[in-house]
């Protein structure tokens, strides 16, 4: 399962960022150990339901550290078999690109 996620807390910086929050929760993503990548909008992970979902919900807590309220949004290709999906679907567009 691959999930693509963002969290936002209410309680923004004084400039209305949020970098310091979400840091915080892209920390709780690179040290579970599991196949992630990060964007300008979306931190994505790859791993079982229940591992995901854990990472998750650690990820949003941390982000919303001093904060009453968190926004999450969440999407999910769920296949269950596959692995290594997080580069492979990337590789295979690229490959089509190059066509």
């Amino acid at each position: 399962m691959i999930v693509a996620f963002s969290v936002s807390p209410s309680a923004a910086e004084e400039d209305g960022g949020v970098s310091e929050a979400v840091a915080r929760a892209v920390k709780v993503v690179r040290e579970s150990g599991l196949p992630n990548s990060t964007n300008a909008m979306f931190t994505n992970i790859e791993g079982s339901w229940d591992e995901v979902m854990d990472v998750v919900k650690r990820a949003v807590e941390a982000a919303g550290e001093g904060s009453s309220r968190v926004g999450l949004v969440l999407k999910a290709d769920i296949r269950p078999g596959y692995e290594g999906q997080l580069t492979a679907k990337v590789e295979r567009v690229e490959k089509h690109l190059s066509e």
